[in-house]
């Protein structure tokens, strides 16, 4: 059944001021693909995420799985969107728990009132786990626990954060911090919609493998093609004996 839109094929879900800008969740019906209705987060009226393109959220948490051999496995995810990355991490029966760090209490609030597509799928798995914080500020504070992954997806870019303070993160002395947090032959994963010749040279004096992946697709609705980019990183354990 086709959903009902209003005349406009634009439905404001949520709406809330942060102190980053106007958060929007919206659905609306794409007029090129009637019958299409798409879900959306807008910051300050720009698009956040949309549930219409999601390769390069889901190839996040499939890069850094494919490159781990573990069982068992605990991932951190840094940023909530529409929750694509955690949904494709749960699809691994390797992962035994997926715990989400999101900036903004309202979009953990979209998800938990089942506003966003994938508000079912994932409230019903147990492994899962969402809670309001800075994920940047918890990777510079004490390594309390360790995870097999991490996964970023907060800013636009390494060169283009959301908010003030997260240019840190990106430097040596920010992922120092971060890999603490790792556990042995963990993965540090971060999405960009751009590539950073600063960030892979700050990745390379921390990490021993890093691997930068590009994620191209056609966005259609632009007739565009686009590529998104991946840091993936990782100190693999040596075999002993």
């Amino acid at each position: 059944m086709v959903p009902h839109m209003s005349p406009s094929n634009l439905e404001i879900l949520a709406y809330e001021k942060t102190p980053l800008g106007d958060l929007c969740l919206r659905r609306r019906e794409l007029l090129s693909r009637p019958g299409t209705v798409i879900t959306e987060i807008t910051l300050d009226l720009q698009l956040l995420m949309s549930s219409y393109i999601t390769v390069s959220e889901e190839a996040l948490a499939d890069e850094a799985l494919a490159r781990h051999s573990g069982d068992s496995l605990s991932v951190l995810v840094g940023g909530l969107g529409l929750g694509y990355t955690a949904a494709a991490v749960l699809k691994s029966e390797r992962v035994q728990r997926c715990e989400v760090i999101e900036l903004f209490p309202a979009v953990v609030g979209f998800m938990e009132d089942g506003l966003v597509p994938l508000s079912e799928t994932l409230g019903a798995d147990e492994r899962f786990g969402v809670r309001q914080g800075d994920a940047y500020a918890t990777l510079r504070g004490p390594a309390a626990e360790q995870w097999d992954l991490i996964l970023i997806d907060v800013d636009h870019a390494p060169e283009d954060h959301l908010g003030a303070g997260n240019e840190s993160f990106y430097t040596e002395a920010g992922l120092l911090e971060a890999q603490a947090h790792l556990a042995p032959g963990g993965i540090l994963a971060v999405w960009s919609y751009a590539e950073s010749s600063p960030f892979v040279d700050a990745l390379r004096a921390t990490f021993k493998v890093v691997d930068v992946v590009p994620v191209a697709y056609e966005n259609d609705l632009v007739a565009e093609d686009h590529t998104d980019w991946l840091f993936v990183a990782s100190d693999p354990v040596e075999a002993t004996g």
